[in-house]
């Protein structure tokens, strides 16, 4: 599994809707599942999953998971890539990417806001260990481009270091999926 780039409107179009992105980001984190099984995680009836399943298929975001399961009625789905990615930049030319790479954006941005919201009402009821670990904070640098540029591409390269860790660690060795948020933009104020 490879990282998904993705440069068509109608594919972003069909990934900026908060439950596929919900699917998406549980097939990455948990594996091959179902609809059924989306459906309880999700709070949706399972033809509701089913129809958002198949729309992320068609846009090469999820694909069938063959061999999982014993019932062969069940249809198991699993991700495609470990990641998407697209860039605003690359749609400043064409007005129907533009606007698909943003909603797309503004979705994805509900999404974190999300997942750090549940995070903040979970704490409470965590391991101390696990809520000391964690860590929120925020910086405001004065860069250029090509030195935001190379800040990003060193954000990323701490990120891939740790990957080989994550992948040496099982669900019952005493770790927990982490989920790691990398941002760094000009700050729309100025």
């Amino acid at each position: 599994m490879d990282d998904g780039r993705i440069d068509d409107p109608a594919h972003m179009r069909a990934l900026a809707h908060p439950t596929r992105l919900r699917i998406l980001g549980l097939l990455r984190a948990n594996g091959p599942q179902t609809a059924a099984m989306l459906g309880d995680l999700i709070d949706e009836a399972p033809g509701t999953i089913s129809y958002h399943c198949t729309r992320l298929a068609g846009a090469g975001f999820i694909e069938p998971a063959e061999g999982q399961g014993t019932d062969r009625r069940e249809r198991w789905w699993r991700a495609s890539h470990t990641s998407s990615s697209w860039y605003l930049a690359d749609a400043m030319d064409d007005p129907d990417q533009l606007m698909a790479a943003s909603a797309l954006d503004r979705a994805v941005a509900r999404v974190y806001a999300a997942n750090y919201e549940a995070f903040v009402d979970r704490a409470p009821g965590m391991e101390r260990e696990w809520v000391a670990a964690a860590m929120s904070a925020d910086r405001v640098l004065r860069l250029t481009a090509p030195e935001l540029e190379r800040f990003g591409v060193e954000l990323r390269d701490v990120v891939e270091r740790w990957l080989p860790v994550s992948a040496d660690h099982t669900a019952d060795d005493g770790s927990e999926q982490v989920f790691v948020l990398q941002q760094a933009y000009r700050w729309p104020r100025t």
